[in-house]
C-alpha cells in the first residue's frame, strides 16, 4: 500500500496537478484517463480506480489525523471522536490505533508485515523514551503499536528503505553523504523490499504540504515524482501474487486554488489481479473499507 497524505480526485480544470501536469504512467494504467474525479469507477487490463468518502458522514473538512485513523483500523475516526481533526492523532484516537492499528490486527492473523518508511536519527533518540509527547503520525503509531521494527538510514543506504520524499530531494538538505535516487529506483527498492513481506505500506506526505503551499511548480515536481514512482512499483509487481492500492486521507493537492482541504473523494488506485480488484471494488465506498480490502486480498484464493 501507498499511502499519500491529502490526495483528491478532482475535477479535470486548470487548478489540478494532475491535469496540467504529464502523468504518462498513470495514464498508462487508467488507459489514458487522468488521476481526477470522472475517472473513477474505471476497471481496465491492469488497474482500478475507486473514489472513496472522506467526509463519511460528520460535518467540516476531512483532517490527517481522523482520516488516516480511519484508513489504519478501519474506525470511522471522525464518527468515533464526533468530529474531524487535523495535524496527530489526539489521545482517544492513539487508543484506538494501540488497540486496533492495521499492523497489529494483521500481526493477530500471523501475516508479516513491515514500514518501508526510513527515519532519521533523531527519532531513535525519542524512540529509547518510548515516543513521549503527542506530535507522531498515525504510521508512525502504528508501527510502534504494532511492534516492529522501524528503518533508519542504514537501512536507506542498504536499499532497504525508502525516504518520505522518494528521491532525497528533502533528506539531502538533512543528512550529509546521502546519495540521490530516482523515483523509478526507489520503486524497484519498494517492490523488492515488499517480496519478504505480506504486506508493506509506504508513506508519502510531501502532496499535503504542498498542497497547502498552492505553488503550481512544487505540485508539478510533486506530480511528476509519484507518477514515475506508482509506475515503477506498478511495473515490477506480479498481479497474479501482490495487489498494490495507492490511496489517500483526504482531498487537497487536487485543487491549488485554495489553500484548505477538500470534500472530494479519495483516489484507491488498485492495480492487481482483475477478478480481486471487482471483488473489493465492489465493497470499497469510504476511508474505513481500505483496511477489510487488504484482509480480503491476503485471503484471496488464487494468490501464491
Amino acid at each position: 500500500m501507498i499511502f499519500l497524505d491529502g490526495v483528491g480526485l478532482g475535477a479535470p480544470v486548470a487548478d489540478n496537478p494532475f491535469v496540467f501536469t504529464e502523468t504518462p504512467h498513470l495514464k498508462a494504467l487508467l488507459e489514458g484517463r487522468p488521476l481526477c474525479f470522472n475517472a473513477a469507477g474505471f476497471h481496465g487490463a491492469r488497474a482500478s480506480l475507486i473514489g472513496l468518502d472522506a467526509v463519511m458522514g460528520i460535518k467540516g473538512l476531512p483532517q490527517s489525523a481522523t482520516g488516516q485513523a480511519s484508513l489504519f483500523s478501519g474506525v470511522n475516526a471522525p464518527r468515533y471522536l464526533g468530529s474531524h481533526l487535523n495535524g496527530y492523532p489526539n489521545e482517544k484516537l492513539r487508543r484506538l490505533l494501540e488497540e486496533k492499528g492495521i499492523f497489529k490486527q494483521l500481526a493477530l492473523k500471523n501475516y508479516r508485515c513491515t514500514f518501508a518508511n526510513a527515519y532519521r536519527p533523531p527519532f531513535f533518540q525519542l524512540l529509547q523514551q518510548g515516543l513521549p509527547g503527542c506530535c507522531y503520525s498515525c504510521t508512525t503509531l502504528v508501527t510502534y503499536y504494532g511492534g516492529l521494527t522501524f528503518r533508519s538510514l542504514d537501512h536507506l543506504r542498504q536499499g532497504q528503505a525508502i525516504y518520505m520524499d522518494i528521491d532525497h530531494s528533502l533528506l539531502r538538505e538533512l543528512e550529509k553523504g546521502v546519495e540521490p535516487v530516482t523515483p523509478a529506483e526507489a520503486g524497484r527498492r519498494l517492490v523488492e523490499l515488499s517480496q519478504n513481506y505480506d504486506f508493506t505500506l509506504f508513506e508519502y506526505f510531501l502532496s499535503d504540504l504542498v498542497g497547502h503551499s498552492t505553488d503550481h511548480e512544487e505540485a508539478r515536481r510533486v506530480v511528476k515524482t509519484l507518477d514515475c514512482f506508482i509506475g515503477s512499483v506498478a511495473e515490477r509487481l506480479n498481479p497474479a501474487e501482490t495487489l498494490l492500492i495507492v490511496t489517500s486521507d483526504h482531498g487537497n493537492l487536487e485543487d491549488l486554488g485554495h489553500r484548505e482541504h477538500t470534500i472530494n473523494p479519495v483516489p484507491a488506485l488498485l492495480v492487481g489481479d482483475h477478478h480481486l480488484r471487482r471483488a473489493i471494488a465492489a465493497r470499497m465506498t469510504d476511508l474505513t473499507h481500505v483496511l477489510p480490502a487488504i484482509e480480503t486480498a491476503l485471503l484471496w484464493p488464487d494468490r501464491s
